[in-house]
């Protein structure tokens, strides 16, 4: 399977043909000094390796370090910092004092100057710039066939598309740069979806089912992407139509149809990856040969337990609101209310040499593969030994993140060990089947339509309840690579809605549900923070996050979301000084910034 992710590992073959691209401020202004001139390129060769440099600039890094400079972290594709710290799910974790650029983003008092945006910025234009060049490159080939061609320009444009997507979403109003700008002092006074939308049904429409390569994009991952962009704009008819198109006849690049897989562990291992959920994901390699971990995750490489067999760094906490959330009822069903008034038990406070028997109420299985906790199996390295794992409890509290860590049995091949901190090659999905049936659902319920709404969300329930979704003993608790035994670990219980449960509901009822089953579903991915601004409840939810986490853990005590200021981050000052002459710039700062 890792030798279909060649497409990456050719990135510094690509890197080396760039047109558009240096580690300066202006980057999208400068060629690269030595770069190839478009006329030795402009073949069916040449532009193939653009379009694979343009792929390449999907995990933000590059030569070690963030693609265009900065902090590794700072471009992390998953949004683990602008999705999740943000969102209230994760605490920064390590120390109060490492890093604090991410204390004022979690805390919604950064100001234009935090180096974190103008690297996220930057980044994000670097992909945009290579998507450019491999289409301007495209109109000067002769030697393409017409089916190649179509299918570049849709992988090009699939890609800007996402480039795009990932800026609107982060800062809302920034300038549309594409292969035919010549003046790169562009202003950010339009709103880019409809430019988002057009090269999305551009991809759609001529892209492939299935591609030779898995990383590649297809017709299935456009659609999927597409119809996201209309919900984000509450566009929930035509959202409902392509996620239709999506869940009748989407299947994966390699040829897979669309489904769930029965155990949810399988979407965050590198063993069972590029399977039939992974609509869209960033390949991601170990030990590919670079003496670095570019390749592998390096934009998690902060968020591993510290202290521990991965020896840095202990970054990215679960919030003790995100465990809470996983509690269910007798009947299985979450608290959708009130989920913070039965906390989980946990260990804050309680050194790992004290006794501590873990939680013995009913949770949701999801839990203890998203969140590492005190006397649980920590998939196969043993069970989760509590604060010694921990650096800075006291700020951060009790618990681990899970979703991106590799297991021992396996980490001779798919982790990677070349720099300070571990990489991996777990693929980031950017777009997996789960999130597409409660996007569905989602525009289901928009429409009044509670009773499809309903059985979205329960193909998803029903896969968390099948018995292998609960995380079992260890067989033999001194040997956890053993294996495990028949006992589950916890208490879990949980099940589908009953039918007419939605109907009871009604439509708003109906909607609390599906955001509560995507805070479940989805926990730690990067998503949380955007979904809460697009359904108006950013202020709401995390005002309330603020004061019940604030109440025991400091870090987050005192925060406040403002409506009509927190939900974009600021234009990076950074690129505002760039663009200003005359004491004048082309870019308009966001309000209140």
């Amino acid at each position: 399977m890792k030798s279909s992710k060649i497409i990456l590992m050719a990135a510094a073959i690509a890197g080396s043909m760039q047109l558009l691209s240096s580690c300066g401020d202006d980057f999208l202004e400068k060629p690269a000094i030595g770069a190839l001139s478009e006329d030795i390129i402009a073949n069916e060769a040449g532009v193939e390796k653009m379009l694979i440099g343009a792929y390449a600039a999907l995990d933000g890094q590059g030569n070690g370090q963030a693609i265009v400079g900065g902090g590794q972290w700072e471009a992390a594709p998953t949004n683990w910092i602008y999705g999740s710290v943000a969102g209230g799910e994760a605490h920064k974790g390590s120390s109060g004092a490492d890093q604090p650029a991410i204390n004022s983003i979690a805390n919604f008092i950064s100001d234009p100057s935090n180096g974190f945006f103008n690297t996220k910025w930057k980044a994000l234009y670097e992909g945009v710039s290579r998507t450019n060049a491999v289409l301007r490159l495209l109109e000067q080939a002769k030697d393409i066939s017409d089916a190649n061609r179509q299918r570049i320009e849709g992988e090009a444009r699939f890609l800007r598309g996402h480039y795009y997507f990932e800026l609107k979403k982060m800062f809302n109003m920034v300038p549309w740069i594409d292969e035919t700008t010549t003046d790169f002092n562009q202003p950010n006074n339009q709103d880019i979806w409809p430019k988002i939308e057009a090269d999305l049904q551009f991809a759609m429409d001529n892209l492939p089912n299935t591609q030779a390569q898995v990383g590649r994009a297809n017709k299935w991952a456009a659609a999927a992407y597409l119809g996201k962009a209309y919900l984000y704009q509450h566009k929930y008819s035509e959202a409902k139509n392509i996620f239709d198109q999506v869940i009748n006849s989407g299947v994966t690049s390699n040829g897979l149809k669309y489904g769930l897989m029965d155990k949810f562990k399988d979407n965050f291992d590198a063993a069972t990856e590029n399977n039939k959920e992974s609509v869209f994901a960033i390949q991601m390699v170990a030990n590919d040969g670079t003496g670095t971990i570019a390749n592998g995750n390096q934009g998690e490489m902060l968020n591993y337990p510290y202290n521990s067999p991965f020896r840095c760094c202990g970054f990215f906490q679960p919030t003790i609101d995100l465990a809470n959330s996983f509690r269910t009822n007798a009947q299985g069903l979450p608290y959708l209310d009130n989920y913070n008034a039965t906390p989980l038990k946990h260990d804050q406070g309680v050194s790992s040499s004290e006794a501590f028997t873990p939680d013995t109420q009913p949770v949701d299985p999801r839990l203890d593969w998203t969140v590492g906790r005190r006397g649980i199996p920590f998939l196969d390295w043993g069970a989760h030994p509590g604060q010694a794992w921990i650096r800075e409890q006291t700020t951060a509290g009790p618990y681990s993140s899970k979703k991106h860590i590799y297991w021992q049995e396996t980490q001779d091949t798919y982790a990677d060990q070349s720099s300070w901190a571990p990489g991996s090659a777990i693929n980031v999905v950017l777009i997996r089947y789960a999130d597409v049936l409660l996007m569905a659902a989602e525009a289901e319920a928009q429409l009044g339509n509670l009773s499809q709404a309903q059985e979205y969300v329960n193909m998803v329930r029903a896969r968390a309840a099948l018995p292998e979704n609960k995380v079992y003993q260890y067989a033999n608790p001194n040997d956890p690579l053993a294996g495990f035994s028949s006992n589950p670990a916890a208490n879990y219980n949980v099940s589908v809605y009953p039918d007419g449960y939605f109907a009871g509901l009604g439509k708003e009822g109906t909607l609390e549900a599906i955001y509560f089953e995507r805070k479940l579903e989805l926990a730690l991915e990067g998503h949380r923070f955007f979904d809460l601004v697009r359904w108006g409840k950013a202020a709401e939810e995390l005002n309330a996050y603020f004061n019940y986490e604030g109440a025991i853990l400091p870090d987050v005590r005192g925060a406040n979301f403002v409506t009509g200021t927190h939900e974009y981050y600021p234009i990076p000052q950074r690129q505002i000084d760039l663009q200003t002459s005359g004491g004048v710039s082309t870019l308009t700062q966001n309000p209140g910034y």
